[in-house]
């Protein structure tokens, strides 16, 4: 490839020029429900709703976060971005509409027991904030497990050998889910054979059924 120059230019520096050429402006709009109220300063977001509020800074993030339409709808845009930094555009629409699905609906994810043998005996704390788990594999050593912040966790009615977690923000409710599923991780021995453990089976919103 010749540029208009007169200066030849391999396929390489053709393709890395192509992949480094910035878009002048992108962005993406999300449409705020009724009852849902979102407030954004300095890339800060704060959203409340009928279940409590959430926040969540995006100062990190090198683009601007505003309202506009009397506050009914929030735009992400970013001004010569790559096509790496635009990827930062649907992750933060995605992390905003995480915010909002937690104040008006909630998460939930569900976690059963596995074992061969020695069966898993779990309590749940009357405040709901920990967990105590016994007897995994045989062994004496007490597992207390605490939720993050704004997490519950319960027994299931329904279910035998499940645990259930609930809360709004989502980041929470996993990290606590998988905080359980560490502290039964089969250590020493082969996990072809010993699957002994607590496993997320379900997750989604509350009320949906996967």
């Amino acid at each position: 490839t010749v540029t208009p120059s007169g200066i030849a230019m391999t396929w390489s520096d053709h393709r890395r020029q192509l992949i480094e050429m910035r878009s002048i402006l992108s962005s993406q709009v999300i449409a705020i429900p009724e009852g849902v109220t979102v407030e954004v300063k300095a890339r800060e977001v704060r959203v409340k709703g009928p279940r409590g509020v959430l926040k969540r800074s995006f100062k990190h993030a090198n683009l601007d976060i505003q309202l506009f339409h009397h506050g009914r709808k929030l735009k992400v845009e970013m001004w010569f971005g790559s096509r790496k930094e635009l990827a930062c555009i649907r992750t933060i629409c995605s992390h905003v509409q995480n915010m909002i699905a937690g104040v008006t609906k909630g998460f939930q994810y569900k976690m059963r027991f596995v074992y061969a043998h020695f069966p898993v005996n779990v309590t749940v704390a009357s405040d709901k904030k920990h967990v105590e788990i016994r007897n995994f594999l045989g062994e004496k050593m007490l597992r207390k497990v605490e939720m993050l912040e704004g997490v519950t966790v319960e027994r299931s009615a329904k279910v035998k050998d499940e645990l259930v977690l609930e809360g709004n923000d989502v980041q929470a409710v996993s990290l606590s889910a998988s905080l359980v599923w560490q502290s039964t991780r089969v250590k020493n021995k082969d996990i072809r054979k010993f699957l002994d453990g607590i496993y997320v089976s379900e997750k989604g919103k509350l009320g949906e059924e996967s």
